[in-house]
């Protein structure tokens, strides 16, 4: 490992350590809400904490224009933010991509046009996760 990826790495760490403590499936359902408010399409939770080191939860989002993606993007931090007093440790895609990626340590959203997820295909990738199909129903009957 290079000293730049390592310096890269400790300081990724460091950042993870100072999050305000959340429940990450809690974090997750935030997620997939605030980009629900935007009307993003095929909302899809992956329960990976069993599958991978790097996270608990991937929430994969479909949004049908840049300018979308990148509402949808800000209705996450802003929503986060405000509930949870958290920042992405890092925000990748945001500016010219059809894939923007919030990764929040615990939880990563994913936040593709049509062709990218069906390019990428990562609820393939991680066939063995619980699957949590995510719309405003699921969300009115767990508050419950």
């Amino acid at each position: 490992m290079t000293k730049l990826n390592l310096q890269l790495e400790n300081q990724y760490s460091e950042a993870l350590e100072h999050l305000p403590t959340v429940d990450s499936k809690e974090l997750a359902l935030m997620i997939a809400e605030a980009a629900d408010d935007r009307k993003a399409d095929n909302i899809v939770l992956l329960n990976v904490e069993k599958l991978s080191y790097v996270a608990d939860y991937f929430v994969i989002v479909t949004g049908f224009s840049q300018p979308q993606l990148r509402a949808i993007s800000t209705s996450i931090e802003d929503k986060i933010e405000e509930k949870f007093q958290r920042l992405p440790v890092r925000v990748e895609g945001k500016t010219d991509g059809n894939w923007i990626l919030h990764d929040y340590g615990d939880v990563i959203a994913h936040i593709f046009l049509p062709e990218a997820r069906e390019f990428y295909n990562l609820e393939a990738f991680w066939g063995g996760a619980e699957k949590i199909i995510y719309n405003s129903e699921y969300q009115s009957q767990n508050q419950n």
